[in-house]
């Protein structure tokens, strides 16, 4: 895809753009496949590759600017902001609310927080959008203060932007690189995001995560509840199932599933989807994911593992490895990491995997591997 603001040099952000996407994700896949390794048996299924531009479901925008001009986007080297509201990458609907949302910046007198003086209120702004074009707006400010003209002038905002399904504040007090703060204000009637996924209707609170591009999101989970069939197993835990996207697509009738997270309002929103769906077979904790498998009395047939970037880790990774587990589903944002855990793990051999280009225009990516036993 073409990009004015890289052209511009305005932003380097898409470190692999100008690269034909094919070319992208065929170097994606090999980078993954050198880093797994030769593994006897193990079947690579083709790469998934989507589409390469207006793919973002969620924009994290740093606000700059002025109250009467503001910036959507990014900050220069000087701390300054660079507007990005026509970014590419970000989906149609995403890239339509956001001059709706820099005006209202305006309205409701929301000063853009300045880097340099460490002054002002609204820091960012971030969106995210459902399959069906609703929107999750949320105002991360620096205090309290401008909460009250906030709520005054969301009806303006709802009637320009009736997509608007949910609307919060954040509070980041903090003079950090913090994306966002622990107190949320949800300002609507609703607390969840809905978002239809297949054959799943997740719910996504303020803070929660979710995969940034939905048309992979689906390909990801399809696949994976395609594997899982054929292994058929009776008991499943998801462990870090932030909103429940593996653990509500492995739901069936009779199999126990058991989803864990830190976050409490993922879980919350988790628990939402499995009560609509009428699933009493699947539960969520809110937890460490880690603690939660130590201190368990019994194993279940498959465990399914989406960690962040750092992987597993050591005392995870080593549980695993001597339990009696029979299979493992691990999806990975970084197949590094994931290297060194499957190097931790030598008596859960990789059977089958897939590369999926969850962010094109960079060297990211999602792999999906299942492993067995012996």
């Amino acid at each position: 895809m073409q990009c004015s603001y890289l052209d511009a040099g305005a932003c380097r952000s898409c470190t692999w753009m100008g690269v034909p996407h094919a070319e992208q994700t065929a170097r994606k896949d090999a980078a993954c496949r050198a880093l797994l390794g030769e593994h006897p048996g193990l079947v690579w299924l083709p790469p998934v590759a989507g589409s390469g531009s207006g793919y973002r479901n969620k924009a994290k925008m740093v606000v700059g600017g002025t109250v009467e001009a503001p910036t959507l986007g990014i900050l220069d080297g000087d701390g300054h902001g660079v507007d990005l509201r026509a970014c590419g990458i970000c989906s149609p609907g995403l890239t339509d609310a956001l001059p709706v949302l820099a005006d209202f910046v305006t309205r409701a007198s929301l000063t853009p927080y300045d880097v340099p003086t460490r002054r002002g209120e609204l820091k960012h702004l971030l969106v995210t959008e459902s399959p069906d074009g609703g929107l999750l707006v949320r105002f991360v400010l620096r205090s309290q203060e401008p909460v009250a003209r906030v709520r005054k002038h969301l009806p303006w905002l709802l009637d320009r932007l009736p997509q608007v399904v949910v609307a919060s504040v954040n509070l980041q007090p903090a003079h950090a690189a913090v994306l966002e703060g622990e107190r949320e204000i949800v300002l609507t009637e609703a607390t969840t995001l809905p978002v239809p996924l297949g054959p799943v209707r997740l719910h996504l609170p303020p803070q929660s995560f979710f995969q940034t591009n939905t048309e992979i999101a689906t390909a990801l989970y399809a696949q994976a509840a395609a594997w899982v069939a054929d292994l058929a197993p009776a008991t499943v835990w998801d462990l870090y199932c932030g909103v429940g996207g593996f653990a509500l697509h492995l739901a069936a009738p009779g199999r126990q599933v058991t989803g864990v997270e830190t976050s409490a309002e993922a879980v919350r929103g988790a628990r939402t989807s499995a009560a609509e769906a009428g699933l009493a077979d699947v539960r969520f904790e809110a937890g460490d994911a880690t603690g939660f498998a130590l201190s368990a009395t019994s194993i279940p047939d498959l465990v399914v593992v989406n960690p962040p970037r750092r992987g597993l880790g050591a005392p995870l990774a080593g549980w695993l490895e001597a339990s009696d587990v029979p299979h493992v589903l691990y999806s990975s944002c970084d197949a590094a990491s994931l290297a060194r855990d499957l190097a931790a793990m030598p008596s859960l051999r990789p059977r089958r995997a897939q590369v999926l280009d969850m962010f094109p225009q960079t060297a990211h990516h999602e792999v999906l591997v299942l492993l067995s036993r012996g």
